[in-house]
């Protein structure tokens, strides 16, 4: 991961993050800077071109550490669920991703006072609580350490449950750590065909089981999240294939539980993802709205035949 320009806002420069992370980057050209806004909302910006080579921004959260979870998301039966954005932006470069109609700007934003918003949910609990919402947390893990600081949260406060979802092969960051009751990691995977085409900069299929492998080893709880479902020519026989190695894989009845969903964002966010890259066949079939959400009209349908191969059943 390189940035040739990281913007730090004067604030965040005193703090034990940024002095941390600055040196890893002796090559980038800092500029300081009054606020992180000024940088990642300014007009005239392109989402699609910036993820080509996105800027480092160093910026402190002032408010707003956590928010209430989307109803496009699977709370999970909880009823605090919440979700924290310490980090603004992904690694990866997904083609269906919702932030390309959320953001912008493609920089990445890393709001380097974690300990106010570890506070701030402290207040709040009991939670449950998705740390990995707006990035991949853990794929980042290497330059923060904030996954390490969760687990040290939780660790502390078992009226916490915490999400961490990726689709890193990461694990091996955190891998020295003990399991943790109130933890869940959760791998959101795809079809080679889908990732090769569709998740820029993923790691494949088999790496990503191979870490949800190593961390059930670990005694780690551990959910499998084929969410989104991507309508391609020939998805049945992709997410058919893909699985059979899942199941072949992974031992499906210690996994915590399975989450299978198809895309959907909203209709907002549709639109300018649709504005960003018109031609890509994620937008080539048939949608329909519900509730001002925009998904496959046969969503039911899909989730079902998925749901079915990952079990082994027949339809």
């Amino acid at each position: 991961m390189f940035f040739s320009h990281i913007y730090v806002e004067r604030e965040a420069a005193e703090y034990a993050t940024a002095r941390a992370i600055l040196p890893r980057f002796s090559q980038s050209v800092p500029i300081s800077i009054s606020h992180y806004k000024d940088v990642f909302c300014r007009r005239g910006q392109n989402f699609t071109r910036q993820k080509r080579r996105p800027q480092l921004i160093l910026a402190v959260k002032r408010e707003d550490y956590f928010h209430r979870g989307s109803r496009m998301c699977d709370g999970f039966g909880q009823d605090n669920f919440i979700y924290t954005t310490q980090i603004m932006n992904c690694p990866f470069d997904c083609a269906y991703c919702y932030l390309r109609g959320l953001y912008g700007s493609a920089n990445v934003v890393i709001f380097v006072n974690p300990e106010d918003t570890l506070q701030a949910v402290a207040n709040s609990l009991p939670a449950f609580i998705c740390v990995s919402y707006d990035t991949d947390l853990l794929a980042f893990e290497a330059l923060t350490g904030y996954v390490r600081r969760w687990l040290a949260f939780c660790a502390a406060r078992p009226e916490a449950v915490v999400e961490i979802r990726t689709k890193s092969a990461a694990f091996h960051s955190i891998a020295g750590f003990d399991a943790l009751p109130n933890v869940q990691l959760a791998w959101t995977v795809s079809p080679d065909s889908v990732i090769e085409r569709f998740e820029r900069g993923t790691p494949g299929l088999n790496a990503r089981l191979a870490d949800m492998r190593r961390a059930l080893e670990k005694g780690w709880r551990v959910r499998l999240c084929v969410d989104p479902i991507i309508k391609t020519r020939g998805w049945e026989q992709d997410y058919r294939a893909a699985a059979q190695t899942i199941r072949a894989a992974l031992p499906m009845e210690r996994l915590l539980g399975v989450s299978v969903g198809c895309f959907r964002v909203s209709k907002t966010h549709y639109a300018r993802m649709e504005k960003l890259e018109p031609f890509s066949e994620i937008f080539g079939y048939t949608m329909e709205e519900r509730d001002g959400t925009i998904g496959y009209p046969d969503e039911a349908e899909m989730i079902a035949m998925t749901r079915a191969w990952l079990t082994g059943g027949a339809l």
